[in-house]
This record gives structure tokens, C-alpha cells and sequence, in this order.
């Protein structure tokens, strides 16, 4: 892989991933753009670690939080420790729910779903889907102090989905957080936080490319470290800017733009070029 290709992939990667517009989707059109297929899954999920990194040094002090709430509470039954303290738990819970159902519907449509015609369905799902959330839901006002397990397992099942090509996780995890009645920050937040142990998790796929030294044999060091650090800076502005941007204007522009996306996927991408995702 080129220094050029590497930065490029990177930077989509980065800008992709916590926007509602599904970032695998993303990486295949520029594979294809590109004329360049990935060796296995490690490389797409040594870029997703690059992602989470900038997800955990930008709510560090949330993480930080959470997990002292999280022992305090089990420690001392403290009252100012019971939110922090369930709200990991819901994280856990949704976690939990996706691994195992993830694992099995990943394996239902490893070689059904891949390609072009359902990609841009997908696409256009979610587009369809953010439409009906800022359109015609009524967005709710409640805060991870409002929250249940009941909500814990809807969000879980929800970003299930996201296993399915073309079907964004923080769109997934997004939308299901605010049709339930999460307020707009809070289900921000928690879409953001559940990104970690879900993406950390897939990096199990990766150890054995990793171990064989085959990501490096077949992209070169230096293309690995501008891929990583373009997906990390780009990560990071990414989370800043959707953060900034819902504060101010409408979901119904992402779905514009998964119904462009998907337009293109349909229209101008053929079966041949389907890759292994």
C-alpha cells in the first residue's frame, strides 16, 4: 500500500466511523475507487482502534467517571455513585447483547448480504430511518439517570444491526437511543462509549494477522502508522464536529447523504467488486 492510499484510507476511516453514514460502506467504495483490496480484516480493524483511541482520550474524563462511580458503588452503596454505576452496566448489557447476537448474524450473512443492491439498501434504510427520528418521532428528554435496562437491551439489539453491511453502528446505536426517548447528548454519549468494548471486542478477528506479521508484510510500516494516525486525527474531528453539529442542525442531512450514498452504491457498483468485509 502507497503512503497516498494509507493517508487516504485513514482519513476516511476517521471522518466515517461516528457519523451515522456507516463507515464500512465507506472503506469499500474507496477500495473499489482505489483498485485495492485489503488482506483479511486486519487492517480494517487496526484503523478501528485508531477510532476508539481518539474515542477514549476524548471522554477520558467520562470513562473516568464511570468507572470510579462504577467501583464507589459497589464499595460504599454510595447514592452519588448509582448512576455512574448503572450506566456501565448498560453498557455492559448492550455490549453483551450485540456480541452474542452479532457473532451469529455475522456468520448468517457472511456470504448473502455483500452485495451492491443490499449495501445501498442499507444505505437507504438508515436514511430513511433518521428521517422518521427527526421528522415525525418526538424526541425524548430523558438522561442516563432515566434510563432502564430495558434500554440497555433495545440499544443492544439495535446495534446489532449495524453487523449487516452498509447499516452505520453509531447511526444504529443513535437512532435506537433517541427512539426511545435518550435526549439527543445523552444518546450521543452513550453511542460513543458503547463504540469502545464493541470495536475493542472485533480486535480478536485481527491477533492472528497481527501475530503473523502479515498486516505489515502486506502494507508496509510506514503506510500503517500514516493510516493510523490519519484515522486518529480525523477520528477525533469527527467526534467533535457531530457533537457540535447536533447541538445546532437536523439529522435529515445524513440521510440525505445515505440516500445519495446509496443511489451511487446501487447504480454504479457491480457484484464483481464485492470484498470480504
Amino acid at each position: 500500500m502507497s503512503i497516498l492510499e494509507a493517508l487516504i484510507f485513514g482519513i476516511v476511516q476517521g471522518i466515517t466511523e461516528f457519523l451515522p453514514i456507516s463507515s464500512t460502506a465507506h472503506i469499500v467504495i474507496t477500495q473499489i475507487l482505489l483498485g485495492y483490496t485489503f488482506p483479511g480484516l486486519g487492517f480494517e480493524i487496526f484503523l478501528h482502534l485508531a477510532s476508539i483511541l481518539a474515542v477514549i482520550i476524548y471522554f477520558r474524563a467520562d470513562l473516568l467517571t464511570i468507572i470510579k462511580g462504577f467501583f464507589g458503588y459497589i464499595t460504599s452503596r454510595s447514592a452519588e455513585h448509582r448512576t455512574s454505576f448503572y450506566f456501565a452496566l448498560y453498557i455492559i448489557v448492550a455490549t453483551f447483547i450485540t456480541g452474542v447476537l452479532g457473532l451469529v448474524l455475522e456468520n448468517a450473512i457472511r456470504d448473502v448480504f455483500k452485495t451492491p443492491p443490499f449495501i445501498a439498501a442499507t444505505l437507504a434504510l438508515t436514511g430513511l430511518f433518521l428521517i422518521i427520528i427527526e421528522r415525525f418521532a418526538r424526541l425524548g428528554n430523558r438522561t442516563e439517570k432515566e434510563m432502564t435496562f430495558v434500554d440497555a437491551i433495545i440499544v443492544g439489539l439495535g446495534q446489532t444491526i449495524s453487523v449487516m453491511p452498509g447499516v452505520s453502528r453509531s447511526g444504529a446505536t443513535l437512532i435506537t437511543a433517541l427512539f426511545i426517548g435518550l435526549n439527543k447528548d445523552t444518546a450521543v454519549r452513550y453511542s460513543f462509549l458503547l463504540s469502545i468494548p464493541v470495536i475493542l471486542g472485533s480486535t480478536v478477528l485481527a491477533i492472528g494477522d497481527f501475530m503473523e506479521g502479515s498486516i505489515i508484510a502486506d502494507i508496509g510500516v510506514a503506510s500503517l502508522v500514516i493510516a493510523f494516525l490519519a484515522t486518529f486525527v480525523f477520528s477525533w474531528l469527527g467526534i467533535v464536529w457531530l457533537i457540535d453539529f447536533l447541538k445546532k442542525s437536523k439529522l435529515i442531512y445524513f440521510a440525505l447523504y445515505c440516500f445519495a450514498a446509496a443511489i451511487f452504491v446501487y447504480f454504479y457498483l457491480d457484484n464483481r467488486f464485492i470484498i470480504d468485509l
